[in-house]
């Protein structure tokens, strides 16, 4: 067997809204298709991939490096030894041949959009969904039957007032979650926290609402939230410092006890290491926000994994950023503590598959072979037609 072609694309996930940090106005995305020889049901099997929200896509490094080595590749080297699937080990060894160490940016979305696919594809193949091939070879061999998950927004929005910050937070409890996630930062600290308690009235308590400050605050400014929301005992405070500044986050974990969630803009195993050693994240209550699809694919979350674990944390330790499909199904083949959600933004990237519903803050998955994007209708359909054209 072996990859007949390669195809990439860029999708716009582009609006109005924004955080404390950026806003989406020109956001886009990256596609990739690849296109095997294997065929089922009278087609050939097509893996799929997509970077997550809040890298935009990487189009150039994809045509420049990563693709063109795919190509080049003698067939053989990227299959495994039985001869029968993809080995996506393989094929990222191939993707990062020549590429120094360090440096972990934006080749790792690019490499993760390609990995995601390769996934999607290894999956198709072996005829069953995702989770279930990754319980199988990486886990205890049961995967959860269903996923925690959050819905996240509370994004500042031009002429959003409180009383619609609090209509959409009720949208989100009557779709069936029970823990929403607002932005904060990108207003000042009064006014912030008049949003968090006009939030707080609709979900009924600090444990069913997280913050997120999208990486903002200096040292001073993350103690000054801190000290303000620590009444309200939050699910979590998220990102309050630079994503590399392990020294702040370490003294906000000193003064702010309550729970804390950092980690979606690290993207390597090498970089989570060094945040759960020097960054006092506390394995008994805080969250790592690891995003497969921007740090290198799934290969190199799994050395995350391994490396997290031998310093105190387990897979129950992380939630990924990203709210789509691949990290759902990573959460319930591996076990993690759950997984993000973006009911009303970013779409048709995230969700689940359709006629899925979420009860109880939980989601279950399909049982579709792959990481199930043939399931949701309007990703699907979005991602042949700008592949295909």
């Amino acid at each position: 067997m072996k990859i007949l072609e390669i195809r990439e694309a860029v999708a716009s996930i582009a609006s109005p809204i924004r955080n404390a940090y950026i806003d989406f106005s020109k956001m886009t995305v990256s596609v990739v298709a690849v296109v095997t020889d294997v065929i089922r049901d009278g087609k050939p099997v097509i893996g799929y991939g997509f970077n997550s929200n809040g890298r935009y896509a990487a189009s150039g490094l994809l045509n420049e490096r990563f693709l063109p080595r795919l190509r080049e590749a003698d067939p053989e080297a990227l299959i495994n030894e039985a001869g029968d699937n993809l080995d996506p080990h393989k094929i990222w060894s191939v993707m990062m041949s020549n590429e120094k160490p360090g440096g972990h940016g934006e080749r790792s979305v690019a490499v993760g959009v390609v990995d995601m696919a390769v996934w999607d594809a290894v999956a198709k193949i072996a005829g069953v969904p995702l989770y279930k091939h990754l319980a199988g070879a990486y886990g205890d061999g049961q995967p959860d039957d269903s996923v925690f998950v959050y819905a996240a927004g509370g994004y500042y929005y031009p002429g959003k007032d409180d009383s619609q910050l609090q209509a959409e937070m009720r949208r989100y409890l009557d779709m069936g979650y029970s823990v929403v996630k607002m932005k904060i930062g990108g207003a000042p600290l009064d006014e912030d926290m008049r949003r968090i308690e006009s939030v707080l009235e609709v979900v009924g308590g600090g444990q069913h609402l997280a913050v997120d400050a999208n990486g903002r605050f200096d040292l001073e400014t993350a103690l000054a939230y801190g000290e303000a929301m620590k009444k309200y005992d939050l699910f979590w405070y998220e990102e309050a410092g630079d994503p590399l500044d392990y020294q702040l986050q370490a003294e906000l974990a000193k003064a702010y006890p309550g729970a804390m969630a950092t980690g979606e803009n690290l993207f390597s195993h090498q970089d989570a290491r060094n945040l759960v050693r020097h960054g006092g994240m506390r394995p008994d209550r805080d969250w790592l926000q690891f995003d497969c699809a921007l740090s290198y694919g799934l290969v190199e979350y799994l050395r995350t994994l391994e490396a997290i674990g031998k310093e105190g944390f387990s897979s129950r330790n992380c939630i990924p950023h990203g709210g789509h499909q691949l990290s759902l199904n990573i959460a319930a083949g591996l076990k993690l503590g759950g997984n993000e959600s973006y009911p009303e933004v970013f779409k048709p990237f995230g969700g689940f598959a359709d006629g899925i519903r979420v009860e109880n803050g939980r989601v279950g998955l399909p049982d579709a072979p792959g990481i199930g994007f043939e399931q949701k209708s309007e990703l699907i359909k979005t991602m042949r037609e700008i592949t295909e054209t």
